[in-house]
């Protein structure tokens, strides 16, 4: 924050009308956090939460969909607020870089056999099923939550400003 405040010292908040549709993205960052851990972002286009995976990830895929199921609790509590504000919600579009997760989400991949992964992210195929969220693939540089999960270059953040601002 202090490093962008130095570097637009005339900065200015700009407020624009919103569809009030609670758009997310997910994404995770395997083993890419201390002690070989992996860190877990999402873009809620109204917050931007990231932390560290509290269970140890096998793959990346599994650390995608833990990302995943993170970013769905996260989301569910804030579309119910919305609906009680009047804007009851569709699906939620959520976007991730991972075909596995998304694929095992819509169930258009059929899982192995995986007890850890089966008993953790049933939860959101249920979710999905219930068309309470709506899962899709699309590229890493698509994903508004990859920017949270990976370790960049100064000049990376200088060149992602303008997405997030």
């Amino acid at each position: 924050l202090l490093d962008y405040c130095a570097t637009h010292p005339d900065a200015t908040i700009t407020y624009h009308a919103s569809d009030m549709i609670l758009k997310l993205h997910s994404d995770a960052g395997y083993l890419n956090a201390p002690n070989a851990r992996s860190r877990m972002g999402g873009h809620f286009y109204l917050l931007n939460p990231t932390g560290i995976l509290r269970h140890v990830a096998s793959s990346a895929s599994e650390a995608e969909l833990g990302a995943l199921f993170a970013n769905m609790k996260l989301a569910t509590p804030l579309r119910q607020c919305l609906a009680d504000l009047g804007r009851p919600q569709p699906a939620t579009p959520v976007t991730v870089d991972n075909s596995t997760a998304a694929g095992i989400a819509n169930r258009s991949i059929k899982q192995n056999k995986s007890r850890a992964m089966d008993m953790r992210y049933h939860w959101i195929v249920d979710q999905a099923d219930q068309k309470k969220f709506d899962v899709s693939w699309k590229p890493g540089v698509l994903n508004k939550a990859d920017y949270y999960t990976k370790n960049h270059p100064p000049l990376h953040h200088q060149k992602m400003r303008p997405v997030y601002h």
